[in-house]
């Protein structure tokens, strides 16, 4: 049989399978929205409450590191990185937190370092190292606690591409490491990949931002079909950070667009219509493939609108990954086999879909991935805070000899600012 005739009759064997678990998935979840609980210690994990298991003592900075960068570029509150001004603003009115220092758990420094941004809106990279180190001085010399434990007991918010690496290249990053002042801090931060310069150990990752109140604004009758098999809106090349094409998102994005942009199966653009939110609603899987650095937005839009992530990024570190059953609600394709995500997808049984459909629809997992205005039981504020409190009670704190050098690192982080 001719090689052109068999991927012909393959093709349509892959199209009828997916027809076949679009009208049952559609029908499934979709006009009953039936939830699952997660069982075992993960959902006992996920409906935590934080309350009375920790305090936390919020350092109060001159506005130059927080409120005023807010004033001077309000894109801050709205990029996938204003995770670090909300939880901020929540900590303040949070009733684990304490104004008397000496019953604090914790300390939080609210420094904004990805709220320097470029015109283009992307945080400037060289400044937030700089922005760090200055809050970290200050705290340093105006408080005692810090000098106390070399910052073991206190946490920051980071969340940019790669973590406090502070670089959106994965190559600059890991040259640069994680800023040394850091060193005994614990980090709360989107970046996550196993075996990482830029990946802390005890690190807490978190989702990044994605807007609450505009989700649920786009929100679709709980019974519309999911008529779409396989979703995504993004870049697949970056020609103007990587004109030649092979280092962003390590090629799996160029492999999506070569494989499948003409497969009926895969409906997938670099267009963002004003209809993205409901397409995804309308979607059975969402592709979530890295980008300049592993984690993107697109997972907590995927679980929001009860789309199956699949998960494109060897070695990714999830957010929650002890709250959250990643292996139960999402599809894991390494970079490697994205030609043959067809043929994976199309594979995975019905009941299996179903399953994890039901499991999405479970409003707490929902909850956990975002940063609501007010704070929500569940939500990603609290899940942080669950973080932070099993980690209690700290563990050698003073550890009889200063490790922190002040003078360490890149002698443009060094400059003051």
């Amino acid at each position: 049989m001719p090689l052109a005739l068999l991927r012909l009759r393959l093709r349509l064997r892959l199209l009828l399978l997916a027809l076949a678990l679009l009208l049952v998935a559609s029908s499934g979840v979709a006009s009953g929205q039936d939830t699952e609980r997660i069982e075992g210690s993960a959902g006992d994990v996920l409906e935590d409450d934080p309350v009375g298991r920790l305090k936390v003592y919020v350092y109060e900075l001159p506005t130059k590191y927080n409120k005023k960068m807010v004033a001077k570029d309000s894109r801050c509150l709205s990029h996938m990185f204003a995770a670090e001004i909300f939880m901020h603003r929540f900590l303040l009115s949070s009733a684990i937190r304490t104004v008397n220092p000496e019953e604090a758990d914790w300390f939080y420094t609210p420094v904004y370092t990805t709220c320097d941004l470029t015109p283009w809106g992307h945080p400037l990279p060289f400044k937030s190292p700089r922005i760090m180190r200055s809050a970290i001085q200050f705290v340093s010399s105006h408080w005692p606690y810090w000098n106390r434990t070399e910052g073991a007991d206190h946490f920051f918010v980071v969340p940019h591409d790669f973590g406090a690496c502070f670089h959106y290249q994965e190559e600059k990053a890991i040259e640069r490491g994680i800023l040394p002042l850091l060193r005994r801090a614990t980090l709360v931060q989107t970046f996550g990949q196993k075996d990482h310069v830029c990946l802390k150990e005890g690190s807490i990752n978190i989702p990044p931002y994605a807007p609450p109140q505009k989700m649920k604004t786009h929100l679709v009758p709980p019974e519309t079909p999911r008529s779409i098999f396989v979703y995504f809106r993004g870049l697949f090349y970056d020609t103007a950070n990587d004109p030649e094409g092979g280092y962003y998102a390590r090629g799996a994005r160029a492999s999506v667009w070569e494989n499948f942009k003409n497969n009926p199966l895969f409906d997938i653009s670099t267009d963002h219509p004003p209809t993205y939110y409901e397409d995804m609603q309308r979607s059975i899987f969402c592709l979530c493939p890295l980008g300049w650095a592993p984690w993107s937005p697109r997972l907590v839009e995927a679980v929001v609108f009860g789309c199956i992530p699949v998960i494109i990024a060897d070695d990714i570190v999830l957010p929650f990954a002890d709250a959250i059953p990643w292996d139960e609600i999402g599809v894991f394709v390494a970079e490697d086999d994205v030609p043959k995500l067809d043929t994976i997808l199309t594979s995975i049984p019905m009941e299996v879909i179903l399953r994890k459909q039901r499991l999405l629809a479970n409003p707490s997992m929902k909850q956990a991935m975002l940063f609501p205005q007010p704070a929500q039981p569940g939500d990603a504020f609290h899940q942080i805070l669950n973080g932070l409190a099993r980690k209690l009670p700290h563990h050698n704190l003073n550890s009889g000899h200063k490790v922190l050098n002040w003078t360490q690192g890149p002698l443009g982080d060094l400059k003051p600012w």
